[in-house]
């Protein structure tokens, strides 16, 4: 679920030469470390999001950085080709997924070094999954992928009625025991917040707690947020950008459907 150095970093290294017994003392800590009813570790990432005004404690923004903005330029410049469009897309897509996997929980470990060190470190609590919202959820699903290559991924299919235009579910498949995982949900744009509700409510459906999803978005309209926030206070949102505009091509684009 990553490597050491990617999650390691908020705090300095500790190396020590440890003798045999102390080596079967650490080896022992390890693995109550590794039992994910061990306490959690905060690694204060939550600082660096930028919070949203009107929006609630737990709707954030990713750093906005000049890179962050020139990715967002390009996904939303109608003279993108696809094949950039694509590729500035899973760059916007990693960023998000970077900060969501900061939000989930870790705890202590120690490890041996080449060298023979003992290494006190961190790692990912078990217990994890992703859900894509299809089908531009898919798009998100390499990003998560490329940083947690064994995660567990689920799927559902919102679609809208052609008579109400209202959003229904017409597929829905998670992991048998998603009511113990924390949900990374992926959906990169959102215009209403309906789809977004009607997944979340077929997650709770399933038993998850509101608290345990964390929504990766791209881009979110502010009546989106409004909407999203106020039917589900305690879920966490990740976003890079709150724009009245949502640029709605994204699915067709990137799929090269448009």
């Amino acid at each position: 679920m990553g490597t050491m150095s990617e999650v390691v970093t908020s705090r300095p290294p500790t190396f020590e030469k440890k003798t045999p017994s102390q080596t079967a003392l650490h080896d022992k800590q390890r693995q109550t470390a590794a039992d994910p009813t061990t306490q959690e570790y905060d690694l204060g990432v939550e600082s660096q999001l930028q919070p949203v005004e009107g929006f609630g404690p737990y709707f954030k923004l990713i750093p906005a950085t000049g890179q962050v903005k020139e990715l967002q330029t390009i996904i939303r410049d109608r003279n993108t080709s696809r094949s950039d469009f694509k590729f500035y897309a899973d760059r916007l897509i990693r960023l998000v997924v970077e900060e969501g996997l900061n939000q989930l929980p870790y705890s202590d470990c120690t490890i041996t070094t080449p060298v023979g060190c003992q290494y006190q470190g961190l790692q990912f609590v078990k217990g994890n999954c992703g859900v894509s919202i299809v089908r531009s959820g898919e798009a998100m699903e390499q990003g998560l992928r490329s940083c947690c290559r064994s995660i567990r991924l689920g799927k559902i299919l919102v679609e809208s009625d052609l008579e109400t235009h209202e959003a229904r579910v017409v597929y829905a498949k998670f992991p048998d025991d998603i009511s113990q995982r924390k949900v990374l949900l992926m959906y990169p744009i959102m215009s209403s917040g309906n789809t977004v509700i009607k997944a979340v409510n077929v997650l709770q459906e399933h038993a998850v707690e509101e608290e345990n999803i964390i929504l990766l978005n791209l881009f979110s309209t502010p009546a989106a947020a409004r909407t999203i926030t106020s039917a589900f206070p305690r879920m966490h949102i990740l976003t890079s950008e709150v724009h009245p505009v949502a640029p709605n091509h994204f699915g067709q684009k990137y799929f090269g459907t448009d």
